[in-house]
């Protein structure tokens, strides 16, 4: 049960970084300047 508990966490926070990610790489393809002020 614990193993279970530990790999949905470790998804949804492998999925956040993705997300994140994903950011950094959609703003700098727009502007095609380096931002990290994002939020």
């Amino acid at each position: 049960m614990q193993f279970v508990q530990l790999l949905i966490s470790g998804v949804s926070q492998g999925c956040i970084y993705g997300l994140i990610a994903l950011g950094f790489v959609l703003i700098y393809k727009a502007t095609e300047t380096v931002s990290f002020a994002q939020g």
